[in-house]
């Protein structure tokens, strides 16, 4: 049987086995017990990065038509789809012509008749002026034969009236053909009007662009210039309005001088989704009310992305800073006395340091003051930290599975 001293030693040593392995298993700890945080770094570098401004912005489709009929008469046909995309041209509507066709015939009937009447009125015209001319012959000859004590004055005076009533009604009936002419433009723009209404019937899309819902339907009666019908707007390409504070409207109108300033969007549900246009319009005076200045974008969105009265993101580039401390916007906290960064020292412990921050681009965000290129900051895991915490890099998705 085994003596009591050897079971005695082998006791002893399990002890040591486990407590050794108990404190391989353990978090490492640091001198005075405090366990090593897991937190991620990143280190601060040196970059060239755009200045942008940030802000929120609404889209606007570039063009906004509300389709109303020209003419009065029933709907006939609809040759779209609600929500369709067309072009400039494209029919939409069609309204019953035929009351229009009718009037097309009754005003070219009318312009036959004129032009009737002003021939027959030529033709009274001709044959008055051979009257008047042989008239004035004729009187001429009777006063001579007159004067010759050839014919009586009483032939002499009757020749001459006889002229006078020629030419009256020579005047007449040139009159006549001014009166029938004037009537044969007048039926003649009747006619062009009716063309006019009766290509009225069809209503097409006066601008390229989205149709919305339809706003009457088969069967009802139109009115002319009425409620409209269908409201078109253009979409490719679309505008975002938004404002930026008046403390910029210098920069901006220095640059977009000089070059077009690229205008980055992206929508608050899908960040990873935008669109790029340009600055096309500065507004001509600053809102006081809100000490800001409205601008406005252009973006071809060929591919849709942008929605009339959708609210975007909207990020305006300026200028490019360059050789500026770069640190991940994460790493920045918010105290009661401003911005600070948690700073890995060389022994590996943080301290808290101060920071006066720039601008803020895909992420990154300048430090003006505070930290330099190469430094060591914290970037997840600080809710764990105070000043001269031992901590531990480690891969992000480990972080916050250590020991408090």
């Amino acid at each position: 049987m085994p003596s009591v001293r050897n079971i005695f030693v082998a006791v002893l040593c399990s002890a040591l086995l486990l407590a050794t392995a108990c404190r391989k298993e353990r978090a490492p700890q640091r001198a005075g017990g405090s366990p090593a945080v897991p937190v991620s770094v990143a280190k601060a570098t040196s970059e060239s990065v755009p200045t942008e401004l940030r802000v929120v912005g609404t889209v606007d489709a570039s063009a906004i038509v509300q389709v109303k009929s020209q003419v009065a008469g029933q709907l006939e046909r609809v040759a779209f789809s609600e929500g369709q995309n067309v072009t400039e041209g494209d029919l939409l509507l069609q309204i019953d012509p035929r009351p229009f066709e009718d009037a097309l015939r009754q005003a070219e009937a009318a312009v036959e008749r004129d032009r009737a009447q002003v021939a027959q009125a030529e033709a009274t015209l001709a044959r008055d002026a051979a009257q008047a001319k042989y008239d004035e012959i004729d009187a001429a000859r009777q006063e001579q034969l007159n004067k010759e004590s050839l014919a009586s004055k009483m032939q002499a005076d009757q020749a001459r009236t006889t002229l006078d009533v020629g030419r009256a009604s020579l005047h007449a009936t040139e009159a006549t053909i001014e009166t029938a002419r004037a009537t044969l433009n007048a039926d003649q723009a009747a006619v062009a009007k009716a063309k006019l209404d009766l290509s009225h019937c069809e209503i097409r899309a006066p601008i390229a662009g989205r149709t919305g819902n339809l706003l009457v339907h088969v069967g009802n009666l139109i009115k002319e210039n009425d409620a409209a019908l269908v409201v078109i707007r253009r979409v490719s390409p679309i505008f975002v309005n938004f404002s930026v504070p008046e403390e910029h409207l210098g920069a901006i109108r220095r640059l977009s001088a000089a070059r077009k300033l690229a205008v980055h969007v992206f929508s608050t549900d899908d960040p990873n989704r935008g669109a790029s246009g340009v600055l096309s319009v500065i507004d001509n005076e600053v809102d006081t009310s809100t000490g800001t200045i409205h601008l406005k974008a252009t973006f071809e969105n060929r591919d849709g992305v942008l929605w009339p009265g959708q609210f975007v993101t909207a990020v305006l580039t300026l200028d490019t800073q360059r050789n500026v401390t770069v640190i991940p916007g994460e790493a920045v906290q918010a105290g009661q006395q401003g911005s600070f960064v948690f700073a890995v020292k060389p022994d590996n412990t943080v301290e808290i340091r101060p920071v006066v921050t720039g601008s803020e681009s895909g992420g990154r965000i300048v430090i003006e003051k505070g930290i330099a290129p190469g430094d060591t900051v914290v970037t997840d895991g600080q809710l764990r930290l105070f000043p001269g915490a031992p901590i531990q890099a480690v891969d992000p998705a480990k972080v916050g599975t250590g020991p408090l």
